[in-house]
């Protein structure tokens, strides 16, 4: 079946029934090609599990190999939230047909994703009208806090990790987001990663790994 957004797929080593969906959202002028590394490391691990990995509906503006979940060169935050809220949609529209599809409801599917993919999966995972299982967060941030707060309709567990050394996106909105979420009463665990940039390092992986296990139903 073909989906309404191009999507690598990583399927389970072993041959079983599909209980459980991880959704990985790249960053900013990536694909899903590129993130599904990550789902190949973790596959072996977290079994039973479907890695999705699609690509954004937009060419990157400045990388016009790579993909846009919302356009970066527009220094406009009421511009941002606007395309950011378009690709909002387009994702839920996306995990409706892959639930469908694969028989698998919102209770087994984690929606993860890197930088930009992680301010889409905060959005999404938060505003939905069923709890997925877990969001998986690398390296993002929430985009808007004020509007964000008016359309949480969703309990959704959080998981993020941050570098310390990060210079593309902040450390400090990992304490942000992590203070939002706690006021929100949701439940929230952040990691600051010692001596990581901009990226997801072997330590971030092993500990989502452990999360995911303790967190999907596994039978």
């Amino acid at each position: 079946m073909s989906f309404s957004l191009n999507t690598t797929i990583i399927e389970p080593e072993e041959n079983s029934k599909i209980q459980n969906i991880l959704i990985l959202l790249h960053g900013y002028g990536g694909d899903g090609k590129d993130i599904s590394s990550l789902a190949l490391n973790m596959r072996r691990h977290v079994k039973k599990t479907i890695f999705l990995c699609p690509d954004a509906n937009q060419k990157c503006s400045i990388n016009p190999s790579g993909f846009q979940w919302f356009d970066l060169t527009v220094d406009d935050k009421d511009y941002i939230l606007d395309e950011s809220i378009k690709s909002e949609l387009l994702i839920k529209k996306y995990i409706s047909e892959i639930s469908s599809h694969y028989k698998v409801p919102l209770a087994k599917i984690c929606i993860s994703g890197f930088s930009q993919g992680c301010m889409m999966s905060l959005s999404v995972g938060l505003t939905s009208n069923e709890k997925f299982n877990s969001i998986v967060g690398y390296s993002g941030k929430i985009l808007d806090q004020e509007n964000l707060s008016k359309r949480i309709s969703s309990k959704t567990k959080v998981l993020l990790f941050h570098g310390e050394l990060d210079t593309v996106v902040h450390p400090s909105n990992l304490l942000a987001a992590k203070d939002f979420l706690q006021r929100k009463k949701i439940e929230v665990e952040t990691n600051l990663l010692k001596n990581c940039e901009h990226s997801i390092p072997v330590e971030a992986v092993s500990s989502t790994i452990s999360f995911l296990n303790r967190n999907l139903i596994i039978l």
